[in-house]
């Protein structure tokens, strides 16, 4: 399957937090999209890797993606190095995305400085056909996408272009729920035994609001 647009995401509740809104919009018109996660976010202090899985394929659900997978590399503990590249490098050659979207360059979070460059040089190395891998068996072709773009996610970075999410930001609340280990929701609140996070009291979903109203 070719996808239109391919994002990256250190972990799961990434791409939910920077874009939604943007992915709903491009799923609305036609668009197919995808989302590569890297990690499990393992390390959260709230939830389970299980859990947390079953949340991000909901929340695909919410963005009409077309696929969704998730590479299970160590949260927390990326590296730059040959076997995460060549892992990347498979998704874009199999879905073979015009575009691919991945982490801020830099961000509160250390794991996605490193996704966002391990992403971006990797997308330029898929189009080497001297790089030779095979998936399911199969041969894979060089391809490289027209275009890198970062979203934006805890750090404010000026945005280069913007979308025009007027109209789905309900629907983006709902893809961050999804995640319903993570972030704070009326319906799951009086049941909340997990530790109170950073990203987990509503306070921090009327940041992401104030944080697109001001973009």
């Amino acid at each position: 399957m070719k996808l239109d647009v391919l994002f990256f995401a250190a972990h799961p509740d990434d791409v939910e937090l920077g874009c939604a809104g943007s992915i709903i919009k491009m799923t609305s018109e036609g668009k197919k999209v995808g989302i590569i996660d890297l990690t499990q976010g393992e390390l959260g202090s709230r939830g389970t890797p299980e859990g947390r899985l079953e949340e991000a394929l909901e929340a695909g659900k919410v963005m009409g993606l077309s696929v969704r997978h998730n590479l299970s590399f160590r949260d927390g503990f990326l590296k730059d190095e040959e076997g995460h590249r060549i892992a990347i490098l498979k998704m874009i050659r199999k879905y073979q995305p015009d575009v691919v979207i991945a982490n801020s360059p830099e961000d509160r979070h250390p794991d996605h400085g490193r996704a966002s460059k391990m992403v971006r040089d990797t997308a330029f190395l898929s189009g080497l056909r001297k790089i030779e891998t095979t998936l399911d068996d199969e041969e894979q072709e060089p391809w490289r996408p027209k275009n890198v773009f970062y979203y934006i996610q805890d750090f404010y970075h000026q945005p280069d272009f913007v979308i025009d999410i007027t109209g789905l930001w309900d629907q983006k609340v709902q893809a961050i729920q999804a995640f319903k280990s993570q972030f704070f929701s009326e319906k799951t609140e009086s049941e909340d035994r997990e530790p109170q996070t950073y990203i987990s009291g509503q306070s921090f979903i009327k940041f992401l609001e104030g944080r697109a109203r001001n973009i």
